[in-house]
């Protein structure tokens, strides 16, 4: 499913720039894509499409965020980490944080790989058609072990 969602992202622009349903199916299955993988990915991103155009209501300032196991379970100790890191740092409002921890329970297996959840959090600011900043991107795509340090 990943797999599918990065190709995705990596070739069209915004969500609304993929072809239909069914030309995107023939297209993702020529590339060499499984059936399984294109269904759960289509259907995150419609699930996606649904959380993130839907009427959701700001938290008030004062309130605080208390995770459900299943939320916790989901997320593992990686991803709990980073989505407080984006949220400390103001990437992540907490209504994004709401939509990122939605998809994130639609995931079908858990807990959600740290770099699959970078892939989440990446695809939510791909369907509101908005780029984090660069040194967010570069958290978000840049493997530790990869990095140079000056």
């Amino acid at each position: 499913m990943f797999d599918v969602l990065v190709y995705l992202y990596e070739h069209y622009w915004r969500p609304d720039a993929c072809p239909e349903s069914d030309l995107l199916v023939r297209k993702l299955s020529a590339v060499g894509f499984e059936e399984e993988e294109i269904t759960e990915a289509l259907a995150w991103l419609a699930g996606l499409n649904s959380v993130a155009h839907g009427a959701v209501l700001p938290p008030s300032a004062q309130s605080s965020r208390v995770f459900a196991a299943a939320e916790l379970e989901r997320l593992g100790t990686e991803a709990l980490g980073f989505l407080q890191f984006l949220e400390s740092a103001g990437v992540l409002t907490p209504v994004l944080r709401e939509v990122v921890l939605d998809r994130v329970l639609a995931v079908p297996r858990a807990p959600v790989a740290l770099d699959d959840f970078k892939i989440l959090v990446l695809l939510v600011f791909w369907s509101r058609g908005e780029e984090p900043d660069a040194l967010i991107l570069d958290e978000l795509f840049v493997d530790d072990e990869d990095r140079l340090i000056h």
